[in-house]
């Protein structure tokens, strides 16, 4: 943390001599609010995460994007490593917070936004997350760094492969891809979409499957979800190919909390976090099975 903050106070936008206060919750970068010249900053520092398919180039070019279609702060300075955007003076959701009817109706219209929107404005080569291929990809990970999980491997990328299988032919849309309750923001006049780490064209069943199973959506919370994102009714076909990319979703998240665990220097309980996601892996996967 004290290397990330040298490197935020030294950026050559500042006017004055600052003092980078660490935000504390991000368990992928190291944060900062910064005041100058009677202006806030929230500042971001960390390199490419080829681990993961973080990609600086993409989370900048994302994150401009965002902000012409009125999703995101702007951003006023980049540089290797670092970038630095008005501060958004609200409130971060927790599931809870997810979960309020009034707020999923907002949260609906950021996510077509950005789905619709983003490629309009998108500057230069974009990347694709596939989960599938992030969840080989980790497997491989994972058994290079002999993780304690090796011995899950197998199974569940056999388990992937039945998902992928179910989801089948998609329809690129450009991705947040990781809907967290802490990515976003109430300012008490508007919400904004924020962190566009993972962002790349997706199946928008990969957002819609991740905001619920990220802020644990009720069944019928998810059928409204649904129904209100395609402005129709949802059949059988179209429920099971969801249900299977929610079922990604959260083996993604437990995997990325698995390399996590071996690679990652922020101080955060990995172990438990991949324990939360697979018990809730699990279930989902059980679910789908049944139904």
């Amino acid at each position: 943390m004290t290397d990330a903050k040298q490197t935020a106070a030294k950026l050559s936008c500042w006017k004055n001599s600052v003092d980078p206060q660490p935000l504390t919750g991000g368990i992928t970068n190291a944060n900062f609010i910064v005041d100058d010249a009677g202006e806030r900053y929230f500042v971001r520092v960390g390199d490419d995460i080829p681990l993961h398919g973080v990609m600086r180039f993409n989370e900048l070019a994302a994150s401009r994007a965002a902000y012409e279609v009125g999703l995101s702060p702007e951003v006023i300075h980049h540089e290797f490593g670092a970038m630095v955007m008005r501060f958004i003076d609200g409130t971060t959701l927790r599931p809870s917070d997810i979960r309020q009817p009034a707020n999923l109706e907002r949260i609906v219209s950021l996510v077509r936004r950005c789905h619709d929107e983003i490629p309009k404005h998108f500057r230069g080569p974009a990347l694709v997350f596939w989960v599938f291929q992030v969840l080989r990809d980790y497997a491989n990970t994972l058994r290079e760094a002999s993780s304690r999980m090796v011995l899950e491997l197998p199974r569940l990328m056999k388990v992937a492969e039945q998902l992928e299988e179910s989801v089948g032919p998609v329809r690129l849309r450009f991705g947040h891809n990781d809907l967290l309750a802490a990515n976003f923001i109430d300012d008490g006049k508007r919400l904004w979409l924020v962190d566009w780490d993972y962002a790349g064209f997706n199946s928008p069943l990969f957002d819609l499957g991740g905001l619920a199973s990220n802020n644990e959506l009720s069944s019928t919370q998810e059928q409204w979800l649904l129904e209100t994102y395609f402005d129709a009714a949802i059949d059988d076909e179209l429920r099971r190919r969801y249900a299977a990319m929610k079922c990604a979703s959260l083996l993604r998240e437990s995997m990325w909390s698995m390399v996590s665990e071996v690679y990652s220097n922020i101080d955060f309980d990995y172990v438990g976090y991949t324990t939360e996601n697979l018990d809730r892996f699990e279930k989902a996967w059980t679910d789908f099975q049944t139904n």
